[in-house]
């Protein structure tokens, strides 16, 4: 039967786990190896940790902290943050990552993709699309953790990255993160239409619903989600949590 992967998506900021709203109001939840053994037990499908400041620090995700959480880890998780040369991306997989999730040099660099598929294969390469509306309501490409926008299309960038060998692209809304108010449809479906590599959606996943909704044409691969995996209630106390495999298989229960 099919069943896409939920996958929990924790930010890095000084090697501690936080969770932002927006990209902004960034919030300490914890420590990532903690949470890694949590999901352990709670047999998450995928984790996958992005550093938040690597980019804009001019600097790669702490391999030694991904060594860390490979020797922790169970399930498979992916990386991202400030990847900008086939060596980073050879001592990540070494240190246990199965992915590499790439943003910023995408944008500025898009040959990167080609040489980093090349070199690694596909599935290794993972895009991610950070994209927000614009003051005039247009659709923009951003890069450097949400502070620098780009005129690219999203759509044919989406298409270019297909093209440069990328396995997977992460679409990733700025507007609703954090927010819990459900994910960006419009966009997410309309590169999933158009693309035939597999897409993960991310941003402003509220409920288990928001993902059963989406997933009514079976068009992605993937839902990817902060806030509810690591709070609970309205006060949105810290709890890291997973669903289980009825919720996962269309249970009416929630998290």
């Amino acid at each position: 039967m099919y069943r896409p992967r939920i996958i929990p998506v924790l930010l890095l900021q000084n090697n501690g786990l936080v969770k932002s709203i927006q990209f902004k109001q960034h919030k300490y939840i914890g420590d990532p190896i903690n949470a890694v053994r949590i999901y352990n037990e709670l047999a998450a499908d995928e984790v996958i940790f992005l550093d938040i400041n690597a980019t804009k620090k001019g600097r790669c995700i702490d391999v030694q902290l991904v060594k860390d959480i490979g020797e922790e880890a169970n399930m498979p998780f992916g990386v991202g943050g400030g990847i900008s040369s086939l060596e980073q991306i050879e001592r990540l997989i070494h240190a246990g990552a199965e992915k590499v999730v790439i943003c910023s040099e995408a944008i500025r660099r898009p040959e990167f993709i080609r040489e980093a598929s090349e070199a690694f294969g596909s599935s290794t390469i993972a895009v991610c699309l950070d994209f927000g509306k614009t003051f005039f309501g247009g659709i923009k490409l951003f890069s450097h953790g949400g502070s620098k926008s780009h005129a690219q299309n999203i759509y044919e960038f989406s298409l270019q990255m297909e093209a440069f060998g990328a396995g997977e692209l992460i679409i990733q809304s700025i507007d609703d993160d954090g927010t819990m108010s459900g994910y960006n449809r419009e966009i997410s479906v309309g590169i999933a239409k158009q693309v035939s590599i597999p897409v993960t959606v991310l941003g402003g996943a509220g409920s288990m619903e928001d993902i059963r909704q989406l997933n009514e044409h079976h068009m992605f691969n993937g839902y990817a989600a902060g806030s509810i995996f690591v709070f609970q209630g309205k006060h949105r106390g810290v709890l890291i949590n997973y669903p289980n495999q009825s919720v996962k298989s269309g249970s009416t229960e929630k998290l």
